[in-house]
């Protein structure tokens, strides 16, 4: 690389930028590529002098050198595949492609280096009794990742494993692009007023919106979620629903260049490989060593105890929703899963007198920004303020600087609310930058995203969301002040970097604030009137809170007993992927089942996000969050002093410690499932 690239690479530069953030407005693309291979040559080089360095191995030259090693390449890699989710385009993903399996040679070529093992192993026999807190833990990870990352291999089986995490690499970035341009192509044009029976006039003004954007007459729904599902829960015409639910769970299965159903079977396959190699007799046994949840055993008690818990409740949720839906429609009338939404929706109105449109006027975006900032505030006393000299990578992002309830700097927090055609679907907490202590004691702060698929503003209306937006922007704030609240020794241990079924409590326990009166009324206030959320609303929307809770339980164990059904598999898949997914999930299903339809190739939680062999961690860590929360309730939902027991145990802490120390020493006992059984009102 010559010198003027790096003069004109702001990667390779020191950042002058507010916190050093990144320069998102020099960034470009041509910058990402030599930067990824001067990143990869200068941590090759800090591995080198590692090795090669004549004194005996310790845990400074050896455990922190490593820690501290890549930095230049981990920066690199966080702007890129964080971008790769929320700002993607056809030449980012064809270097992912070509970059990935150079990055997963890079790191085998790390993990599997002997040399560099035997100084690992060194300090982990010589000191490993001897090191305490943060170094004792640091030392136990770093020596469990080269283990778990094959360094106990020889001669074919090392190589079988380079080759098929290489390959593993490779077939998780195609799945994912061809999921993003898979949604992205479909869109149901209506040109028929009378076709839009039903919907809200925010979801109809909104597909005009989208219909002007696009170039097309009339009014255009895409399968993104501010649109999916407004039209699903209030179309009238079921012709119309079909065919929107067929296009959403056929996704990935049309035997083109988008499809994933051979790509399902490569993944489950290749990780099952990658497993037995390092001697597992399943991926998810590989996983699980490494969770709260430590075996499948315990996993399946936890998905059983769910179904035989909430079953009963949800048939009788089914029931009702079928004898409303006959009512209108006749005694012969089948409920099918594109008119769940629809009549549940009506029923639950009927009810309570309550849906998610009598409430969106009441959730301005700004709004509702100001009121979970403000539960921060009142909670942690920290405090926000958005700084429009810190570069951003899309003009509808926000970057905040948040500031610690003494007036020093916390963390840079970006805010990324709506969708576009460059991001993928769903809601997700990352970083850009970790937290963790520099060698002379300074504290280096993170620098963290939130990105959601809010609905948008319109040319007559700001954003206004509905609860269930509310809820999403909680869980996700939750996920954030567990990254910004980080303070720990290393960045490997900071933040999130914690079991994957411990990372949902952080999240979690925040979304039970959405249906708490003294909070919304810190803020919910109708965008036009100013007239706050009325008490009445409220009461109704407790009343709904538990509305159809079995169902939606029952939901999210299905998909728990998908995931562990690809991941438990002891042989190689060679069947039909639909088919598979059927009965995996059967005794959790309660609707009848569409044969075309596929889940599988469109699961990037599992396919390639972080949650293969643990999609359960979100019913496992409401468990933990029902049991958390009660301490507040108990308490006082703002009481500082439980949330300050919060920070300091759970949310500074990382994985600096195994979760149920840390959740023991906030609750005082280890959870059990009664306060979800409560909540829920399975359990009086």
């Amino acid at each position: 690389m010559n010198e003027q690239t790096i003069m004109d690479n702001p990667f390779l530069e020191t950042y002058h930028t507010p916190h050093h953030t990144h320069p998102f407005d020099r960034i470009r693309m041509e910058h990402y590529k030599p930067a990824f291979h001067e990143g990869m040559k200068r941590q090759n080089a800090e591995i080198d002098a590692i090795v090669s360095n004549p004194e005996t191995p310790t845990f400074a030259n050896t455990i922190v050198a490593l820690e501290r090693s890549g930095e230049l390449l981990e920066r690199v890699c966080q702007v890129f595949f964080n971008l790769m989710e929320a700002e993607s385009s056809d030449d980012m993903q064809q270097l992912a492609q070509e970059i990935s399996p150079v990055l997963a040679e890079h790191s085998n070529n790390i993990s599997l280096n002997e040399n560099l093992f035997a100084r690992v192993k060194a300090v982990y026999e010589q000191e490993g009794g001897t090191l305490e807190g943060e170094d004792r833990e640091l030392l136990q990870k770093t020596y469990d990742s080269f283990v778990r990352s094959g360094a106990n291999l020889e001669g074919e089986a090392k190589a079988e494993y380079r080759r098929l995490s290489m390959e593993l690499s490779k077939l998780t970035v195609q799945f994912a692009q061809n999921t993003l341009k898979e949604m992205n192509r479909f869109q149901l044009v209506v040109t028929d007023r009378s076709q839009l029976a039903g919907l809200p006039e925010s979801a109809v003004e909104a597909a005009a919106q989208t219909a002007r954007e696009k170039g097309e007459e009339g009014w255009v729904f895409t399968l993104h979620a501010p649109s999916y599902r407004p039209f699903m829960t209030y179309c009238a015409d079921r012709g119309l629903r079909r065919r929107m639910y067929m296009a959403y769970m056929t996704q990935c299965t049309h035997g083109d260049e988008f499809d994933n159903l051979d790509i399902v079977p490569a993944i489950v396959n290749t990780r099952m490989k990658l497993a037995q190699v390092l001697g597992y007799a399943t991926y998810a046994d590989y996983v699980l060593q490494k969770r709260m949840a430590e075996n499948t055993d315990n996993v399946y008690r936890l998905l059983n105890e769910l179904i035989e818990a909430y079953r009963p409740t949800a048939e009788a949720e089914c029931e009702a929703i079928r004898d409303y839906a006959r009512r209108f429609e006749g005694e012969d009338f089948k409920v099918m899963p594109w008119d769940w939404s629809y009549y549940s929706e009506k029923l639950k109105n009927e009810k309570y007198s309550i849906d998610q449109e009598l409430l969106r006027p009441y959730f301005e975006l700004d709004k509702v920004i100001s009121g979970v900032f403000g539960l921060a505030t009142r909670l942690y006393g920290i405090t926000f303020r958005e700084n429009k000299e810190i570069p951003v990578f899309h003009p509808d992002v926000k970057a905040y600087e948040v500031f610690d309830k003494d007036g020093s700097y916390l963390a840079v927090l970006y805010a990324d609310f709506y969708p576009r055609e460059t991001k993928q679907s769903g809601a997700w907490m990352t970083s850009f930058k970790d937290q963790w202590m520099e060698a002379d004691g300074t504290n280096s702060r993170p620098h963290i995203s939130i990105t959601t698929n809010f609905t948008k503003p319109t040319a007559s209306k700001p954003a206004l969301l509905t609860l269930e937006e509310v809820e999403t922007f909680l869980h996700e704030f939750g996920h954030a002040l567990h990254g910004m609240f980080a303070n720990t020794r290393y960045a490997s241990m900071s933040g999130t970097s914690v079991y994957r079924d411990f990372v949902e409590l952080p999240s979690q326990i925040m979304e039970n604030f959405a249906i708490e009166k003294d909070f919304l009324h810190t803020f919910a206030r109708h965008y036009q009137t100013g007239e706050p959320l009325p008490d009445e609303y409220v009461e109704r929307i407790v009343k709904a809170s538990n509305f159809n809770v079995a169902y939606a339980c029952l939901r999210q164990v299905s998909f728990g007993l998908l995931d562990m059904a690809w991941y438990t598999r002891h042989d190689a898949f060679g069947g039909d992927v639909r088919a598979y997914e059927q009965e995996a999930w059967a005794k959790a299903q309660l609707l009848p089942a569409v044969p075309e339809t596929c889940m599988s190739v469109q699961f990037s939680h599992i396919m390639d996000g972080g949650y293969s062999a643990g999609y359960y961690s979100y019913k496992w860590a409401e468990v933990l969050d029902a049991d958390a929360f009660s301490v507040f309730k108990a308490k006082g939902i703002f009481d500082t002093g439980v949330a300050q027991s919060f920070r300091d145990n759970i949310l500074s802490r990382g994985g600096t410690e195994h979760p149920m120390v840390l959740y023991k020493r906030f609750r005082g006992q280890e959870p059990t499932i009664d306060a979800l059984l409560r909540r829920n009102g399975i359990k009086n």
